[in-house]
């Protein structure tokens, strides 16, 4: 799950100096005795590529609908580019939205749709047509401009949609799955299109998805949600490889957790004693945890070796090979540990060979090193 976003990216969010463009205070939407969104504060700054990501249910898409004035929070501010907009209408707002739903006005062709919003603001005819063309060349959809939507398929209307929203250059763009209905192809080029065109525009978009892997390619951060609340809120790559709580761990990406104890601790050396696994898992953690607190240990599959034998060292162990997941690039492979614990760990496939040199039912060794796992208290 690589990031596409340029090392060398600002991180505005870590000077203090920094003024966001979105400010969330205390944030609460409930229906009734449910909590959709519960007591959320959050920073968005100008020119991130934000994801609000988590399972259905969790309380991203009331958030998003907030922010676009389309919910009105039973408790908690609201402020764009300085100015509470809590209770201001929708039209009001520096902010366009893309729809899950599309929301395209069936009597009109393509280009009409896109132009819709431009034309309502004045905008001249040329430079109108010159922006439509830009929008339908940036989504691919050149060919379909003269149709009306009942003549695309779902993933045309889609991108309709997105062009739409695009175009009037609005200072804040959020989208509630916006790539949701494109094949896996299609999807793919366009996160990469999205980013481009919003690091061009200098556009401040904020994203629902469900896609974990969506979220990891295009944004510059991401906030993982769960029942109504921030879990954690972070770069994809610090979210990943640094989790704060087990549900990240977990959400994110694929990862083997060992339940334990802490047994001892010296300097950056900590020493865990997992019934999982049935041994002392050492890893490098420098923040201090009392002796007997409960943890769990965090590795990720790709980070787990393949070893000849045993040795005899810490963060090794023993089981047999159960499932194989053959993926082209990767084999994931499900071993079981003589404890009963199943985990997972990965091979790249680098040659086409004739037969896999890993079958079921074999035993294998495995070990990791201790600056390649986590330790989760949450």
């Amino acid at each position: 799950m690589a990031n596409t976003r340029s090392t060398t990216l600002d991180a505005p969010w870590q000077s203090p100096e920094e003024e966001p463009i979105v400010r969330i205070e205390n944030l609460v939407k409930n229906f009734g005795s449910v909590y959709a969104v519960d007591d959320i504060s959050l920073s968005i700054h100008r020119g991130e590529f934000f994801s609000l990501l988590g399972a259905s249910g969790c309380g991203k898409t009331t958030l998003l609908r907030m922010l676009a004035g389309f919910e009105t929070p039973s408790s908690g501010r609201i402020y764009i580019d300085g100015q509470d907009v809590t209770h201001v209408p929708p039209y009001e707002r520096p902010v366009n939205m893309m729809f899950q739903s599309y929301a395209l006005f069936p009597h009109m062709s393509v280009e009409d749709n896109i132009a819709f919003g431009l034309k309502q603001e004045g905008m001249p005819k040329a430079e109108r047509a010159e922006r439509v063309a830009e929008m339908m060349e940036l989504v691919q959809i050149e060919r379909f401009a003269k149709r009306k939507p009942h003549q695309l398929s779902g993933g045309q209307r889609q991108r309709v949609a997105l062009a739409r929203a695009l175009a009037k250059h609005p200072k804040i763009l959020l989208l509630d799955e916006p790539l949701g209905a494109l094949d896996k192809k299609l999807r793919e080029k366009t996160q990469f299109e999205l980013v481009n065109i919003q690091e061009r525009l200098g556009i401040t978009f904020i994203v629902v998805t469900h896609d974990q892997e969506e979220a990891m390619t295009m944004s510059s951060r991401i906030a993982l949600m769960h029942e109504g609340r921030l879990e954690q809120v972070d770069t994809p790559r610090h979210m990943y490889e640094f989790p704060s709580t087990r549900y990240a761990a977990s959400f994110i990406g694929s990862v083997n957790l060992f339940h334990g104890y802490v047994a001892r601790q010296q300097d950056d050396k900590l020493w865990i004693q997992s019934d999982d696994t049935g041994a002392e898992l050492l890893v490098r953690h420098s923040q201090p945890l009392p002796t007997g607190a409960e943890v769990s240990v965090a590795i990720r599959p790709e980070k787990i070796r393949l070893i000849d034998q045993p040795t005899g060292s810490e963060n090794e162990v023993q089981g047999v090979i159960k499932e194989i997941a053959y993926l082209g690039d990767v084999s994931i492979y499900h071993v079981d540990l003589p404890t009963g614990k199943r985990i997972q760990f990965t091979q790249p496939n680098i040659q086409a060979l004739a037969e896999q040199p890993l079958t079921w039912e074999q035993s294998v060794t495995l070990s990791w090193l201790p600056n390649s796992c986590g330790v989760l208290t949450e």
